[in-house]
């Protein structure tokens, strides 16, 4: 099927050809019919691509503080290669959709196959989006303006945050499509409306829909011209639609709105606040968000659990019904702003018009009907790309394509000389982008068939933590070596169901992504503790940062939470330092709302001692990792992997290297070695299993306040 991409690197915009997305559950796949292009948002993004690093930096100042900060924990060229590897990934544009539902997924209720859905899809000739974000349109609205109903419920959040009543006078800042639409909503609303704007062409459409105007290109003072619109009361309300870096918009709604008056910010424009302004009036300021109730909360969109209606009246999904209705009644006329229209394979057209600077609105794509597109075509999971490598071993093949995979796993894997045989990935952007980059010989959406393919070896399993162990056991039962990132699984019957499958005779080789093992620092180190005799007294500090507590890895059910999503490396270091199995464990936590700061203890069977030090509050100055291990009345002190230094260790001081190395190649060449059977597999299925184990049960001490 084809898609939009843009690159946030160089600003390129593409027609690509990517896999089909898969229908998950809650989902529904749609067939697009018509997108329309967002001048304000996807105007922006192109425009980000296509600047230099200078300008981008600019535009970008918290992202250029955090460049910073990982330069001084991990080196300059560990960030400048995630910087660019992060840029290089294309982003897919588009957010309002409307099409034919070609099927339902799983837990879906209200939906059928044929129904005509509006949605916040991509540009893209299939899309899968959450049943949330989607509702039926009425038979009598066109698709020309169903595409519009996204963008009005921007608009008419706007609108409800400002609350206005029959009567009032509302003026608005900034006549693009949302703030068009706005000037309808609230004529039908019963409001009078002032509007201000630059371009004589939606000046005229403002007025066409019943507002005053006031052309501020003219020199045309809005301040003045809304006092008098208010009978020299000032407004009610103010709804600032513009997109600009200026704070000028904001300023002049302080200016013109009564006291007590409302003003609500839909657009982009500058916040630099004058106190007095507000101070005096007592004015109210919000921040729109989005397109309603529900907007970034993962439990809402993405696992499909609505808000009750009684306590929650409008939500995302209700605000679209609610502009579908106006749109039915004529409440909401779009059709006075389409300009343009492009065919989806001219999308590129679209967005050099969108950057021209030539007027434009309302810019639409169209997707060509069945009769040129069967469904067939456009359904298509797996792309192929050029001719198979010959490999008697066979190749490895991924299942997801996230930041991770494409910085890290990918290129170790590649570096080590391994047959890349497919990137399988839900939507089929980023796996289409790895193929690429990496040189795959294929790219799907279907990991069935990945687990099917009898030219794949071996399977790397990439994706959220709760799709881990369903992975491992089936990879395995297919035959399949497997390299899985951390955590192995999240529950202790999962760890037992794998036991029974990876320790039969002839299992294929099962390895976790334990990467911190393999580092050079800790190969020396493991060196010199071998050269002394009696127990180890080790203390890990990871200094892991704050992370918001509704992120998908704090969901117990989703990412397990940090402990045994993340903790799990630094146990498994602990075991391997200690050269012990573990005999005990104690867990404190600082009972906070996400619960991720924790300090836990382990006795191993040879008489080491280990602690672990999550933290969550720890100051980002502060090296991220630390190891310190006591004994024989010698200590060595890792840090950061960058650096291990000694005290009382004849003959040794200090070893640095240029750069962090977290053992990630070394990590991948050994499993490989494992995988072609040239050395017997580099963990011990006992000591991941053990890890597993201690690490969920150190989780579950988290969870009950241990």
């Amino acid at each position: 099927m084809l898609q939009v991409l843009q690159s946030l690197k160089d600003g390129k915009t593409e027609i690509a050809d990517v896999p089909c997305p898969a229908v998950r559950s809650g989902t529904l796949l749609i067939r697009s019919r018509r997108t329309l292009v967002s001048a304000g948002t996807e105007r922006m993004l192109v425009d980000f691509g296509r600047a230099g690093w200078i300008a981008k930096a600019r535009s970008q100042p918290d992202k250029v503080r955090q460049v910073i900060q990982k330069i001084r924990t991990d080196g300059l060229v560990p960030t400048l290669q995630a910087v660019m590897s992060k840029l290089g990934q294309p982003m897919p544009l588009g957010y309002c959709n409307v099409g034919t539902v070609l099927a339902v997924g799983a837990g879906v209720e209200g939906f059928a196959p044929g129904n005509r859905v509006v949605s916040n899809g991509r540009h893209a000739e299939v899309v899968s989006v959450p049943a949330n974000l989607c509702t039926h349109v009425p038979n009598g609205v066109s698709d020309d303006d169903a595409v519009f109903t996204v963008i009005s419920a921007i608009g008419l959040q706007g609108i409800r945050l400002v609350q206005p009543t029959l009567g009032e006078t509302v003026a608005v800042s900034g006549l693009g499509l949302i703030g068009l639409i706005v000037v309808q909503m609230l004529r039908s609303s019963g409001c009078r409306v002032i509007g201000f704007d630059f371009d004589p062409r939606r000046l005229e459409l403002a007025h066409a829909f019943g507002a005053e105007t006031v052309n501020l290109g003219a020199g045309a003072d809005p301040v003045s011209a809304a006092v008098r619109f208010s009978h020299g009361r000032g407004v009610d309300a103010v709804i600032v639609t513009a997109a600009t870096q200026s704070n000028e918009p904001m300023h002049q709604a302080a200016l013109m709105s009564r006291k007590r008056g409302r003003i609500v910010l839909v657009g982009v424009a500058g916040l630099a606040l004058s106190r007095a302004d507000f101070y005096e009036k007592e004015l109210t300021f919000q921040v729109s968000c989005s397109y309603g109730p529900g907007r970034y909360d993962p439990k809402y969109e993405e696992g499909g659990q609505d808000y009750p209606l009684p306590y929650v009246r409008w939500t995302e999904q209700r605000n679209l019904e609610a502009v579908l209705d106006m749109m039915a009644s004529g409440g909401i006329d779009p059709k006075p702003l389409v300009t343009h229209r492009f065919p989806i394979d001219d999308a590129p057209c679209a967005y050099d018009l969108v950057t021209s600077g030539e007027p434009s609105l309302g810019i639409l794509l169209d997707y060509r009907d069945g009769a040129d597109r069967p469904d067939r075509e456009l359904t298509r999971a797996t792309i192929e790309f050029g001719d198979r490598v010959a490999d008697a071993s066979g190749g490895l093949s991924l299942i997801g394509s996230g930041n991770y995979a494409i910085a890290q796993l990918i290129p170790a894997f590649r570096a080590a000389g391994c047959r890349l045989r497919t990137v399988s990935s839900g939507a089929g952007v980023s796996g289409l982008h790895a193929a690429r980059k990496f040189g795959f010989e294929s790219t799907t959406t279907d990991s069935g068939s990945v687990l099917r393919d009898p030219e794949t070896a071996a399977v790397a399993i990439s994706t959220r933590h709760d799709s881990h162990a369903s992975f491992v056991i089936r990879a395995l039962r297919a035959g399949k070596h497997v390299f899985v990132e951390k955590p192995l699984c999240l529950e202790p019957q999962q760890v037992d169901e794998i036991e029974e499958i990876a320790s039969a005779p002839g299992a294929p080789v099962l390895m976790v992504g334990f990467n911190r093992r393999f580092s050079p620092l800790v190969e020396r180190l493991q060196v010199l503790l071998a050269s002394v005799t009696g127990p180890r007294h080790m203390v890990f500090t990871a200094n892991a940062g704050a992370i918001p507590a509704d992120h998908w890895t704090q969901d117990r059910t989703i990412g397990g939470g940090r402990i045994v999503g993340e903790g799990c490396h630094f146990i498994d270091l602990l075991r391997f330092v200690a050269q012990s199995p573990m005999t005990s464990i104690a867990v404190m936590s600082m009972q906070s709302q996400a619960k991720d700061t924790a300090t836990i203890k382990l006795g191993f069977a040879n008489g080491s001692t280990g602690t672990v030090h999550y933290f969550a509050n720890g100051s980002k100055d502060f090296p991220k990792e630390r190891l310190e291990v006591h004994s024989s009345a010698g200590t060595l002190r890792l840090d950061n992997f960058r650096s291990l230094h000694g005290e009382g260790w004849p003959g040794f001081r200090t070893m640095k290297l240029w750069r962090q190395d977290k053992g990630r190649d070394g990590c991948v060449r050994a499993f490989l070695a494992a995988m072609r059977g040239e050395a017997p597999p580099p963990i011990p299925l006992a000591e991941i299993l053990e890890v597993a184990r201690v690490s969920i049960e150190a989780q579950r001490c988290v969870d009950q306040g241990g």
